[in-house]
């Protein structure tokens, strides 16, 4: 009777544990709505043109809409575990008639039209355990929905800048294509008047025609953005006007400085406590399997078969009964059930902390290649601009100095598309980790 009186306690976080007992404390803190992490999407994701596409994807996503319909269904089962605690009412009318084969004999017929109700009294917290685990359903079935959600938020974003660095990269490289065709027949010019050899001419054409093969890896690419861009909303394939100079706006980070206390609000981390919990409940229901289930029923009805005796016209009956059943021995079923509860709620801890561990690994990946790729965006953006000038100077140099080589001209015009190509390249994974680390600190809202 002592260790029953656990099957009624509500689910609380294991506080033996480092890890979990400082999640707790972080749960009863309030969050800092000005935090990253904490912002609507529209105040983090500002272009009106990517809020438009972010919108028609929350509104048309198939996966978001099946963890909807999860939603309705955790509803459903929670709706028939609170029902469980009304009485179960049911009408079964039978008749039936009989003739002996006997001098006389009649067919004589019986009737019985009852009503029955069953209720079963919840003394050990068989249906409250069930009742509780079905609540704990349905807050992991929202928290997954959340998930999903801000998962495609951030698959929008990250698709909506990777088209638009694809085009910055594609216009780059078309408008570099033209200017190496410049080159090659600068080069034949050179060549005719012997300043330079066949070898320069063929190494400036080969160049060339690298920059076209590249065009076409561009456009391949492009195209498939496009398509990923198209099933995240749910649409035909086709191509979508992104401005190829659209870049998001750095926002202020800000931070609470409790690594806990942002993990908490991350929607993976607060459905992998609900598991936790449901877990504990559903231990709670093997360990209520030992005891006792007490069961009231009442008949009542109309008939015409008294004991043995049939009488017409037929009269109202009504019957009481109450039944305690205990289990005593169900060959080992209820003991093996309550072993495997137990091993499966430790492994549901164990998955919890690696999902702490995980998602604060997460936050520091996506801040340190973010201050990283900021400062790398930075120092590309300075070697561009003096590439561009090694350019100017070296086919300056070209057209009235002997001593200028074609080497160096092809190799100057090499290095400033490379480092473009690393500009954009840098600046769209900035982009993605921005919205890496929103997502890492629970955004998307």
């Amino acid at each position: 009777m002592l260790s029953s009186c656990h099957i009624y306690k509500k689910f609380e976080m294991p506080q033996d544990d480092p890890v979990t007992a400082e999640y707790s404390r972080a749960l009863e803190e309030a969050p800092d709505s000005a935090a990253y992490g904490n912002l609507q999407w529209q105040q983090v994701f500002t272009d009106p043109l990517l809020q438009d596409y972010i919108s028609r994807a929350l509104a048309n996503n198939v996966d978001l809409e099946n963890a909807r319909l999860n939603i309705d269904i955790a509803r459903a089962n929670l709706l028939g575990a609170k029902l469980s605690y009304l009485p179960s009412v049911a009408l079964t009318p039978n008749g039936a008639g009989a003739k002996y084969n006997l001098p006389g004999s009649e067919m004589t017929w019986t009737y019985t039209i009852p009503l029955g109700v069953s209720w079963e009294i919840d003394v050990f917290g068989k249906i409250l355990n069930t009742k509780r685990g079905a609540e704990v359903s349905v807050r992991m079935q929202q928290d997954y929905s959340q998930a999903v959600r801000s998962q495609i938020i951030g698959a929008v974003a990250s698709c909506y800048y990777s088209i638009a660095t694809l085009k910055s990269q594609l216009a780059l490289s078309r408008q570099t294509s033209e200017v190496w065709a410049q080159s090659v027949q600068t080069m034949r010019d050179f060549k005719e008047t012997g300043r330079v050899t066949e070898a320069a001419v063929v190494q400036s054409e080969a160049q060339y025609y690298s920059i076209l093969a590249s065009i076409s890896d561009l456009e391949t690419a492009l195209a498939q953005a496009d398509n990923s861009m198209s099933l995240l909303l749910n649409e035909q394939p086709q191509s979508h006007d992104i401005p190829a100079d659209a870049r998001m706006d750095i926002p202020a980070i800000l931070r609470d400085g409790v690594a806990m206390r942002e993990i908490v609000q991350r929607p993976d981390v607060r459905a992998a406590e609900e598991q936790l919990a449901a877990a504990y409940y559903a231990t709670n229901s093997a360990r209520a399997a030992f005891y006792p289930g007490l069961t009231i029923s009442a008949q009542g009805g109309f008939t015409n078969l008294l004991g043995s005796f049939i009488k017409n016209p037929g009269d109202w009956f009504l019957q009481l009964a109450g039944s305690l059943t205990a289990p005593l021995f169900s060959r080992g079923q209820n003991i093996a059930r309550l072993k495997g509860a137990k091993i499966q709620q430790q492994q549901t801890l164990n998955t919890f902390k690696y999902t702490l561990l995980n998602a604060a690994a997460e936050i520091d990946n996506a801040l340190v290649s973010l201050a990283n790729n900021t400062e790398k965006a930075s120092m590309l953006a300075k070697q561009e601009e003096s590439l561009q000038k090694a350019v100017e100077y070296t086919n300056l140099l070209m057209a009235h100095d002997q001593s200028t080589t074609y080497l160096e001209v092809l190799n100057a015009q090499s290095s400033l598309l490379s480092a473009q190509m690393g500009r954009l390249t840098t600046e769209f994974a900035r982009e993605r980790d921005l919205i890496t680390l929103y997502q890492a600190l629970g955004g998307g809202r």
